[in-house]
Order: structure tokens, then sequence, then C-alpha cells
């Protein structure tokens, strides 16, 4: 269990962060932008957590939170042995199996889609949509921090599923496609 009695530290007033092995690198680099960007994801799941809190949807959204900072916690070690250790957060094939498994589930109950859809809907459809764009942008991060740096494949896979979650998982909230909203390519012009 990670114990906090210090928020503050002022190790980071020089304008570097710290990393599970000890090293320090610039809160600019890329592998910050990648951890920064999944602390962003878990920030709108659990936004959308707020609107779905009631619903099985809210326990699986509260155990992917969980799994992101299990994420970040690989992201922030650096090296390039991603076996999980006793003091190694790595993330694991089987959840990225896991998450597979909740969009087969979500998506068998949907209507198949004839368009692009827009985000929202309802307002918890809407917050699922701005976690999905969050976790495309936590992906394309950890993408650029892979090409520089060695990199979990098992954690870039579950980011990639992660975007697909929400997707499915915003259409189940409106009524598993029914209350989707249609984009009309150039109705405007």
């Amino acid at each position: 269990m990670v114990k906090l009695n210090k928020i503050y530290t002022r190790t980071g007033d020089d304008g570097t962060t710290g990393l599970v092995d000890g090293s320090r690198l610039p809160k600019h680099a890329a592998r910050m932008e990648a951890i920064g960007a999944v602390d962003e994801t878990n920030c709108a799941i659990g936004l959308a957590v707020c609107a779905l809190t009631e619903t099985a949807h809210g326990a699986v959204l509260t155990r992917i939170q969980n799994d992101l900072f299990d994420l970040g916690a690989d992201l922030a070690t650096p090296g390039e042995d991603f076996t999980p250790g006793e003091m190694t957060l790595r993330i694991v094939p089987s959840q990225v199996t896991w998450l597979e498994g909740e969009i087969d589930a979500i998506n068998a109950h949907l209507q198949p889609l004839r368009s692009f859809i827009l985000p929202g809907g309802s307002e918890a459809a809407a917050r699922v949509h701005v976690a999905r764009a969050s976790a495309r942008k936590a992906e394309r991060a950890a993408v650029a921090m892979a090409a520089e740096a060695p990199a979990n494949p098992a954690a870039l896979g579950y980011l990639n599923r992660l975007s697909d979650y929400l997707f499915v998982l915003a259409r189940a909230v409106n009524a598993n496609g029914a209350d989707d909203v249609l984009w009309v390519p150039g109705q405007n012009r």
C-alpha cells in the first residue's frame, strides 16, 4: 500500500520528476506526457462514473480506473523487462483480454452503426465520449514515448482497447445505440 504523509516534496521545483527506479526526467519528457495523459483519462473516467454510479458500468469503470493507476506506474518504470514483480507494477495481457471481453459483451447488444456518431445523446454518454477522446490522446502519448524508449506492449494494447470500450459504452448508455446522434455528412453546406 502506498503511504503519502507529505504531499509536497519540492524535488520537482527544478522542472524534473522522479520515476519508479529513482531516476529523474524533465517534466516535459515524452514519458511524462504519457503518464499525464493517462492521469487525464482517469479523471475523465471519474466524471463518467459520477453519471453511472448506480449501474454495473460504474463498477467496471472504477476497475478501469484502478488499472490506469497500474498503467501509470508501468509507464513510470523504465526498462525492457515488462514482467510484473513484487515491487514492479506492469499491465499484463490478461487485463487487455478482460477489456476485450467487456467490449464484446456490450457490443453484442448494440444496434449496428449506419453512420459515424456525434459525441453526445445523453449527458452520461457525452461524459463517456470525453473519456474516450482522452484515452485516444493517452494512447498517442504512450506511442510517442515508445518511439523513444521501450514500452510494455500490454500497456499500449490496453490503451488501444480502452478507447474502443469507451466507444461501445457510450453507445450502450445511449439506449444501446437508439439515442445515438448520427453524423450527417455535409449537412450544413
